[in-house]
């Protein structure tokens, strides 16, 4: 039909208008013969223009109209869908949001009946109406069809409006009980001798369970069956068995009519390797012994819906004792902590941003919180016991549990995040929990939900706000009542009981809840702005305590911190407003006692942690200049070395924090994913900032003693880890003390200033005070603890050229100037060079005397009691085996390759690697040995606040070390296993290497 250029014009201008995208498609298709009698009808163009994707309202309309069968039927949708406004609504409606649903009525075109009632029971139908919308059905591909023409009218009053989200999810829900009883009622039918022998009940769990399932979703199940009229157990869960799996079967099959949803049983008892329908008795034996946290957490919406309901009931009666007394046990608070930690490493990278359900602000952290808070709660408040996270909240926010406000801002997330899943399932009827990215899908996503004028902008945003309202109050849910629980509240407000805020602490992890509440009401009570700042602040810095081993110690140090600089004007404005600052703060305070230890010595330390670039350790030339500023600055040798101390003590700090949070990682950056980055970090900083300490030491002593010059030139060689730039926090300094008279200078005066230098800055650097002491060790020197703390550098040479034995060579190896006369240090090097990187190699019988002394001191310096597979140092795998092994390797052949002429262990290791002396998978083997051996000991120290080469006996401390090395809480065990295990197989090499085995 040939239509006039200008009322073409007048109908394209109108559809645009009307909400198409494609009027030009919209307009052949309005051209059909079968729409001739709609074609100019306003109330037609006003209800595809309201429709969600006019578009494809209109391509749907048109095929609905041509697969009627006859022009009687035909005619009759016609005049329906001008006449009556309700189906017009309706059947648009679902047309324009679900192309599926779409493709159903154009294969099933008299279904559109189901639209057209518009009664009161129709408004709001249960379990009894969707069981007779189904009773027709006889077959699983029927039963297909019977259940979409349900789906239709479901679909139809949600995009309509008649019901909102909650009641569309309860319907749905509804609908897959009434579907579940028929495809069982079929199963029975097929095989009545089994049916006979067994009661079976049928348990809905997940979403289903609760009442709030989506358009598209597995429906989780549990069985539980009996034997009927006496038959044999045996024989009885057989049968049950098979009826069980027969009705999966009819539900999730995909047929000519597609499939249902899938039937999941797997959160019965052992999952799937369990069997699939248990007696009621096994079931409580399971729950008892062996079910984890979160399978009593699954049970909160665990509902009777088909089969035997007396047995469903009886099941559902017997486990409610368990579900509730689930937050005593013994695992509950690692657990926990453990699924508190977001979980989103299996969501791809590129679809993180678009999970609706996993992704952080999602779905699924709304439901664990209010789970959480019914499992902690519920055992003595019944009105907590709702399967609906909706109804659930209500109640927590009736009962004080949560915030009213917090709960009405959640209420509102979490419908407008189920919305906005249904209609993005709703579309094809295809499982799924991601924004779409394509404009047209995200368009009618947001007209679904009445974004009219800019529906993409409109929903990015809204959707965005909503996420974001759920990441800030999913952690704050649990703690902001703690508080409120401790301070002055409106007249009627309702607020937390003592009682409750014990449990929610002891659920969380505090070990001693009720001072932890004295905490906070110290912290948080009164009006004052400090008060409200700290109100603000502590739900979230509770959370991030309860994330770590210890939230006691987190939360009693900031505290103490609190009170230290609660006067000053910076401190709460910094922890407020940068946002890095408050968690790095959490984590440093609940990691152990080191880090807290230094910072309280010294609270306006807490500034570095709100400076980006604060915790970047300070190279060792700016160190020193501080430190001799510092020094220079100074009246006495004393108050000198207590400035460098200071600045000691900062950095200290300064590197801690660093190694912390590299290790916990924060919400906006993850966890160092090197180990041995954070090695090298820790080991580099403290051997640089101990180089500067006895540099500003060393220029201290000489000032004080002898003004601008001693009589003898002085240098400080370090030694061990020092030298090797590997020092931990509870290091010792290893040194040796060189000295040359001054062109003219008497010697013996000489020897006598060198002598007293050494002993001043020895006891100057142990001076009892609030900063940590640095233990000056020079037992490596010439004779031991026998022979002179100093000698000149002729002495040195006498003595190596004479007496020096194959053990002071290789303890040469790690030599290295720290401070001092730098051309004498250098002729130190200079003249023990030969004797570290000997000419051709070491002889036999020295190799020999090494791998001698080795085994000697495996079997004398091991700590009585000791596990020889746990010692970090002198263990199986551990530090000294490694150490030996690289540096047999650099007295060996350091004389002809220049990359073994290092006294860094892994620089060595990488070097012996690169020049093909020890092959590559042997070589990681033993650097990861190294690593974790080191970081063992960094741990033990930062926990401890004391030095340690074994892992901690105490359960929280143990804790604590495994979640610095990275292991969820509850895996203390893995820890142990995994160190055991990898010092193994570096012993392994050590024996091939080193002792020639």
């Amino acid at each position: 039909m040939t239509v006039p250029q200008g009322r073409r014009s007048s109908t394209f201008t109108r559809l645009l208008r009307h909400g198409f995208t494609d009027p030009s498609a919209a307009e052949r298709l309005l051209g059909a013969p079968e729409l001739a009698a709609l074609r100019s009808d306003p109330l037609l163009f006003d209800a595809l223009g309201v429709a969600a994707d006019p578009d494809l309202a209109l391509l749907g309309l048109v095929r609905l109209v041509e697969a009627q069968p006859d022009e009687t039927s035909r005619r009759e949708l016609l005049d329906t869908l001008v006449s009556a406004k309700p189906l017009r609504d309706r059947l648009l409606g679902v047309l324009g949001a679900s192309e599926a649903l779409a493709d159903h009525l154009a294969r099933h075109p008299g279904d559109w009946q189901a639209l057209v009632t518009y009664e009161a029971a129709d408004l709001h139908p249960g379990v009894e109406e969707f069981e007779r919308g189904l009773a027709d059905a006889t077959d699983p591909v029927s039963l297909r069809v019977s259940y979409r023409r349900c789906l239709l009218a479901i679909a139809a009053r949600d995009v309509c409006g008649t019901t909102n989200v909650a009641e569309a999810a309860a319907e749905l829900a509804d609908l897959a009980t009434a579907t579940l009883r028929a495809a069982l009622a079929m199963a029975r039918a097929a095989a009545p001798a089994d049916a006979a022998q067994c009661r079976l009940a049928v348990i809905a769990m997940g979403k289903c369970g609760g009442h709030e399932l989506n358009y598209v979703s597995d429906v989780d199940v549990i069985f539980v069956g009996e034997s009927a009229d006496g038959a044999d157990e045996g024989k009885a869960l057989q049968a049950a068995t098979r009826l069980a799996s027969h009705m999966m079967r009819i539900c999730s099959e995909t047929t000519v009519e597609g499939t249902i949803w899938p039937v999941d049983a797997n959160l019965r008892p052992e999952g799937r390797n369990g069997p699939l329908v248990r007696t009621l008795s096994s079931h409580l034996a399971y729950y008892q012994r062996w079910a984890k946290t979160w399978e009593f957490q699954a049970l909160l919406k665990a509902r009777p819906v088909a089969g035997d309901l007396e047995l469903g009931a009886e099941y559902v009666a017997t486990l409610a004792p368990l579900v509730w007394h689930a937050a005593e046990r013994d695992n509950f608070v690692p657990d926990v902590q453990k699924m508190r930690r977001r979980v989103v490493e299996n969501i791809p990278a590129g679809e993180v941003d678009r999970e609706l359900k996993l992704g952080p602000g999602g779905l699924r952290d709304v439901e664990f919180a209010v789970q959480l808070l019914q499992l902690v709660h519920g055992r003595s408040d019944m009105s907590l016991r709702s399967g609906s996270t909706l109804e659930a909240l209500g109640a927590l926010a009736a009962g004080g549990y949560v915030g009213r406000v917090d709960a009405v801002q959640l209420d509102d997330a979490y419908r407008f995040l189920r919305s906005l899943e249904h209609r993005i399932q709703l579309f094809k009827l295809r499982r799924t929990h991601l924004i779409p990215e394509d404009d047209a899908d995200l368009r009618r996503i947001g007209r679904s939900l009445g974004m009219r004028t800019e529906p993409i902008t409109e929903l990015n945003r809204a959707w965005k706000r909503h996420t974001t309202v759920v990441r800030r109050l999913h952690e704050k849910l649990f703690y902001r009542p703690l508080l409120d629980a401790v301070a002055q509240l409106a007249p009627g407000e309702i607020r937390l009981s003592a009682e409750a805020a014990r449990e929610r602490l002891v659920a969380l992890g505090y070990a001693d809840p009720s001072t932890a509440l004295r905490h906070l009401e110290a912290l948080a009570s009164g009006v004052t702005r400090k008060a409200a700042i700290q109100r603000t602040l502590l739900p979230v810095l509770l959370g991030w305590f309860a994330d770590s081993a210890d939230p006691d110690a987190g939360l009693l140090n900031f505290r103490k911190v609190s009170d230290a600089l609660g006067k000053t004007p910076w401190y709460l404005r910094l922890l407020r407003d940068e946002g890095a600052a408050a968690e790095n703060l959490a984590r440093v305070l609940s990691a152990g006692r080191l880090a807290p230890d230094l910072l309280l010595r010294a609270p306006e330390a807490v500034a570095l942690l709100g400076d980006p670039r604060g915790l970047e350790p300070r190279d060792h030339a700016h160190l020193e200049q501080e430190v001799l500023a510092a020094v220079g600055r100074a009246n006495g040798a004393e108050q000198a070395v207590t400035a460098a101390r200071g600045v000691r003590r900062r950095e200290l700090f300064r590197t801690a924090a660093a190694d912390i949070i590299g290790s916990y990682g924060t919400e906006e950056s993850p966890a160092e994913a090197d180990p041995g980055a954070l090695v090298n970090l820790v080991g580099d900083a403290v051997s640089d900032l101990t180089a500067a300490t006895i540099a500003g030491t060393l220029r201290a002593v000489v000032r004080e003693g002898w003004g601008d010059e001693l009589p003898t030139r002085f240098a400080v060689i370090g030694m061990g880890r020092f030298g090797g730039h590997e020092l931990g926090y509870g290091s010792d300094a290893d040194v040796l003390f060189v000295h040359e008279p001054r062109e003219g200078a008497d010697e013996q005066e000489a020897a006598k200033a060198a002598a007293k230098v050494v002993s001043e800055m020895r006891r100057l650097l142990q001076l009892p005070s609030s900063d940590p002491p640095l233990l000056i060790d020079a037992d490596l020197r010439p004779e031991g603890r026998s022979g002179p703390l100093v000698r000149t550098l002729k002495s040195y040479e006498a003595y190596y050229r004479r007496w020096s034995l194959v053990w002071e060579s290789q303890a040469l190896l790690r030599a290295e100037p720290v401070a001092g006369d730098a051309e004498l240090g250098r002729a130190f090097i200079d003249l023990i060079d030969p004797l570290r990187y000997p000419a051709e190699g070491l002889g036999e019988d020295a190799v020999r005397e090494i791998r001698r002394l080795k085994a000697r001191m495996e079997a004398e310096r091991m700590p009585r009691g000791a596990d020889p597979t746990l010692h970090a140092k002198l263990g199986r795998g551990g530090l000294s085996d490694v150490e030996w092994t690289v540096q047999l390797l650099q007295l060996e052949e350091g004389w002809a390759e220049p990359g073994l002429r290092t006294t860094r262990t892994r620089e060595a290791l990488a070097a012996a690697c690169a020049a093909e002396l020890i092959p590559v998978e042997d070589a990681a083997i033993l650097d990861e040995a190294w690593v974790l051996a080191t970081r063992v000991r960094n741990a033990v120290m930062l926990v401890r606040g004391r030095a340690g080469d074994t892992f901690p006996s105490d359960g929280r401390e143990l804790a604590a070390v495994a979640r610095y090395l990275g292991y969820d809480p509850g895996h203390v065990g893995d820890m142990l296993d995994d160190y055991r295990r990898i010092t193994r197989r570096a012993r392994a090499v050590v024996e091939e290497r080193f002792y020639g085995a």
